[in-house]
Parts: C-alpha cells; sequence; structure tokens
C-alpha cells in the first residue's frame, strides 16, 4: 500500500473515530438532527457513535479493513436521511450555515467513495495483497 494510501486511511479513520466519540460527549447536537419519523433517536445515535469509533478502529487493522470499509460504507448511507432532514429543515440549525447542508449532502458520496477504496486489494511487487485473507 502506498504511503499517499495509509495516510489517508489514518485520516479517514480519524475521523469516524473522533465523529463516534463526539456522539458521546454532544449527544444534543445528534438528537436535534435525527429526523422525527425515526424511532428512539437516542439509541440510534448512541448505536451509530458506537460503530463510528468500531469501525474506524477496525479500518486500521489489516484483516479488518475490507470488512471496515464496507461498514463505513453501510453507515454512511444509514445517517443519509439525518443530513438530508439538516439540508430540508437548515432553518432548525440557525448555528450552522445552510450551505454546509446542502454542500454535505454531496460529500456523502465522497466520504462513501472514500470508504469504497479501502474495499479494494492492493498490488504489491506485482502480487494482490488482501487483507482480508492469512497467510
Amino acid at each position: 500500500m502506498s504511503a499517499f494510501k495509509i495516510g489517508m486511511k489514518y485520516l479517514f479513520a480519524a475521523i469516524f473515530i473522533f465523529a463516534g466519540f463526539n456522539h458521546f460527549r454532544d449527544p444534543g447536537f445528534y438528537l436535534r438532527i435525527m429526523p422525527p419519523y425515526l424511532p428512539w433517536p437516542s439509541a440510534l445515535h448512541l448505536i451509530a457513535g458506537f460503530f463510528e469509533i468500531v469501525l474506524g478502529m477496525m479500518l486500521l487493522i489489516p484483516r479488518f479493513q475490507r470488512l471496515a470499509a464496507w461498514g463505513l460504507i453501510a453507515l454512511l448511507l444509514a445517517v443519509y436521511p439525518a443530513n438530508i432532514h439538516m439540508a430540508v429543515n437548515h432553518d432548525q440549525f440557525p448555528d450552522v450555515p445552510m450551505i454546509f447542508h446542502w454542500i454535505r449532502l454531496p460529500l456523502q458520496f465522497v466520504a462513501i467513495a472514500w470508504a469504497w477504496w479501502f474495499t479494494k486489494a492492493d498490488e504489491v511487487k506485482g502480487l494482490k495483497y488482501d487483507p482480508g485473507k492469512i497467510s
């Protein structure tokens, strides 16, 4: 794996680990962005935070990298309704500029592509490196 990809993997993992811990540090923010049609908002935001931390850490373990990346893709898709809710109801979030909400929607797909990058095996000296397989 190239030094650039390794650095990007550590950055991506750190973003999720930090965001996951933030669910526990500032639950009010996450409860506010939960769409009202979803049941058990407290449980859902805590579950999301837990999986952000766990999947972020798993991404750093080569054996679990691919599984973690797919898990992060699923998580990013699962939380997308909250991003849509924030954009459509931006007036409920006056502390955050409206443009942030709308830019965040397509950036979610950039994050999904970033996670997908880590589902791919890397080539090392002509050999396929598959972190999911043990030699």
